[in-house]
């Protein structure tokens, strides 16, 4: 094997094979189902857990939508070659063109996809909030293509991050082919950047990272306050069909849940600030309270910096 990667290093110019071509054959991503929840909605559902070398990069919930005219991605993955695998997930079902992607928030794992979706389709809009692009623009990009990479131990290596340059707003809606997609953009939740997608003839709501199911997020860059009124204008829709960040699609008694446990955190928390514990003397406590909790992926690693975000976040209200 080598021997023939070393042959098609020198004579890729001759065979007219980029040499990226020839290196992405190896590392790439393999194939998840893209599963139908509604009747133009589909979800590739990634498996729980940090990115790693394991599962090659990919965590989240990649999500696409066929339209009339085309199809739109929301979420298309953590580097290159995980968008790739999307859209091969999408031309097993349609060859209509991407025309819309729409990334959820800051977060890496989520977005450096979209090289992939605009190396094949140049003309595809990429939208997101206008937070998360100016975040992107000014520095988070290469934080997370770095850290990507670090994870994966260099598997993503290679990814370039291809910004967003189309802002959506709070409440906006456009429709393309036939399909309305409804922009929520709650304020101050998972990363204070986000937005949360209702396709609206498929009564589906895809909520990026305020929810997810069977894992707790880390929360460094959010408030439990906002994540709990995200959860709340979620509900609000009444969807049929919820897509979580990471985790299984479910109904809105999912995203209820995954309320509760931030609900009942807080309230624990204050509770504890307020008899005068600090962070690291009320951990049992807080940990007893969201006990329901402790099997999901993620909760050890994770408790600890909640309390700690909460006592933060109390002293700042």
């Amino acid at each position: 094997m080598k021997i023939i990667h070393t042959l098609c290093r020198v004579f890729a110019p001759l065979l007219f094979l980029p040499l990226s071509a020839a290196d992405a054959a190896e590392n790439m991503v393999r194939d998840y189902p893209a599963d139908k929840i509604a009747a133009h909605t589909y979800v590739i559902h990634g498996p729980l857990g940090e990115p790693s070398v394991a599962n090659q990069g990919f965590m989240n919930n990649p999500g696409f939508v066929i339209t009339d005219n085309g199809v739109v991605i929301i979420d298309p993955g953590s580097s290159l070659e995980v968008g790739r695998m999307v859209l091969r997930q999408v031309r097993k079902l349609t060859g209509k063109p991407v025309t819309h992607v729409l990334d959820t928030h800051i977060h890496g794992d989520h977005w450096l996809g979209n090289q992939a979706i605009l190396e094949a389709y140049p003309k595809a809009q990429l939208m997101a909030h206008p937070e998360m692009i100016r975040k992107a623009q000014a520095g988070e990009a290469e934080v997370w293509t770095g850290l990507m990479e670090r994870l994966t131990q260099g598997y993503t290596k290679g990814t370039r991050a291809v910004i967003p340059t189309v802002a959506v707003t709070e409440n906006q809606r456009f429709t393309t082919g036939g399909m309305t997609f409804h922009i929520m953009a709650p304020e101050n939740a998972h990363s204070k950047t986000d937005i949360m997608i209702e396709v609206v003839q498929d009564a589906v709501v895809f909520t990026g990272d305020n929810v997810l199911n069977q894992r707790i997020a880390r929360l460094d860059d959010g408030t439990f306050k906002g994540s709990i009124a995200a959860c709340d204008r979620a509900i609000e829709v009444k969807a049929k069909h919820y897509v979580p960040g990471h985790g299984k699609t479910a109904d809105a008694g999912m995203v209820k849940n995954y309320r509760d446990y931030m609900a009942t955190l807080m309230a624990e928390v204050q509770r504890q600030y307020d008899a005068g514990k600090s962070d690291f003397e009320m951990k049992d406590a807080v940990a007893a309270k969201v006990s329901a909790y402790k099997g999901w992926s993620g909760f050890n690693e994770q408790l600890g910096k909640h309390i700690s975000l909460a006592v933060l976040e109390i002293e700042s209200m």
